[in-house]
């Protein structure tokens, strides 16, 4: 495989000379495999050798020494080619570009083995004091994987705050200290996030005084902040903002192909961002001019009319941007490695058009074109019935807080026109 990048010979023999040098032509296999680009290939390579070099000089005699190193090759790679950065985020640019290449070649030719760095799938919270909580939320709660997520989240954060108390054992757990991590966050969390924290914390000390670690109940101590119903405003954009959004698209690459359909999907449809990642190959009925949403949030799956502008959009992207893969997912990653499309990119690359359009709004993401959705139906007058049915609303009340106010009714009011609207 190396001879299908480097042309002398001898540049390849130094290669398999190298005491990794195994392990890089490996590594240069799985690239190819990814469908990583050649110049990629051409960079990450050197990168290795000086990485071989550095850990041989250091001690290092097997494959299994070298994770060892690799935080100690990276600080001295950044530090010698990042001279000339002038900001720290260049630096741990340098630092990154050669750390990632190192991790990945690590990871695999070295079973078990993770890297450093941000890991990717956090442990559960308290361990030992409470080892069996997330089974309790899975078997006994019935709870979802994606919600057992939001209690590791929020009770990660209490562990870390315990720990830098020097609370080391959760009976030594009493209502001042709860009371202060919970001004500590309401400070840094927005109002629906601390709704989130409280929840699940009343329900992990609940837990704790069943299983008799604490003496007792003080999930009544820890109360939620007051929110009120259809007191917010649905960051909704006009449809001329959504025709500006679009045409800011290229549709001439093969990212804006894609970029493009997952846009229409969002606005016409109201998906969620999770529900576009999900999509498959099999979800389109192209005869019947059919799409399927499958595992929607309210646990049931909806059929839609295919309409035409969507449809070609997809098509298009089919033709002339989806990588050559065998797995049926619809929306893939457009560099290597050529994954699926994960619910994070979706909203990432509409809170990234909303910008780039220069359109305001608070919190920009896919929400913003699911709310847009909503509110044309509503400006529309279709029932709320129906609303919540099209955007998969699991209760009517979802759909009451586009009800609430007519926003082009109140700009008319605010310059002044208010007596000929009332």
């Amino acid at each position: 495989m190396l001879d299908r990048f480097f042309v002398k010979p001898a540049t390849i023999d130094r290669i398999r000379a190298s005491w990794i040098g195994e392990p890089i032509e490996r590594y240069v296999v799985w690239l190819t495999e990814h469908d990583y680009a050649s110049r990629n290939i051409f960079r990450r390579v050197p990168i290795l050798m000086h990485f071989g070099e550095f850990a041989q000089k250091r001690g290092a005699k097997t494959w299994d020494e070298l994770p060892a190193y690799v935080a100690s090759f990276a600080d001295s790679w950044a530090e010698e080619r990042g001279q000339n950065c002038r900001t720290k985020l260049a630096i741990k640019r340098v630092y990154n570009e050669v750390r990632n290449p190192v991790q990945q070649m690590l990871r695999l030719v070295l079973p078990g083995y993770r890297g450093i760095g941000r890991s990717r799938t956090s442990k559960d919270p308290f361990p030992v004091c409470a080892p069996q909580f997330f089974e309790y939320l899975r078997e006994e709660r019935g709870l979802r994987e994606s919600s057992i997520r939001h209690y590791g989240h929020y009770l990660r954060r209490f562990e870390d705050y315990l720990r830098e108390k020097r609370l080391n054992h959760l009976g030594e757990l009493s209502p001042p200290v709860l009371s202060a991590f919970v001004l500590r966050d309401s400070q840094r969390l927005s109002r629906s996030s601390m709704v989130g924290l409280c929840s699940c914390l009343r329900v992990f000390l609940q837990y704790l005084y069943r299983q008799r670690v604490l003496e007792r109940d003080f999930s009544p101590t820890v109360e939620s902040p007051q929110r009120y119903r259809l007191s917010s405003v649905p960051r909704s954009i006009s449809w001329d903002e959504v025709r500006r959004m679009l045409e800011t698209v290229d549709r001439r690459t093969p990212l804006g192909k894609r970029d493009y359909a997952v846009l229409l999907l969002l606005v016409t449809y109201g998906l969620r961002a999770h529900e576009i990642a999900r999509l498959t190959l099999d979800d389109i009925h192209w005869k019947e001019e059919r799409l399927r949403v499958p595992e929607r949030k309210a646990g049931h799956w909806t059929t839609y009319p295919l309409s035409p502008i969507v449809g070609e959009a997809i098509l298009d992207y089919l033709q002339h941007g989806r990588p050559r893969t065998s797995l049926r997912q619809l929306f893939f990653r457009v560099l290597a490695p050529c994954t699926p499309l994960t619910s994070i990119a979706v909203s990432t690359r509409a809170s990234y058009y909303l910008r780039k359009a220069g359109i305001p709004v608070s919190r920009p993401g896919s929400h913003t074109l699911r709310h847009t959705c909503v509110q044309r139906l509503v400006d529309a007058n279709f029932s709320l019935k129906i609303i919540g049915d099209y955007v998969g609303h699991r209760s009517s009340s979802s759909t009451e807080v586009y009800t609430k106010v007519s926003i082009e009714a109140l700009r008319e009011v605010a310059l002044g026109y208010g007596e000929e609207v009332l």
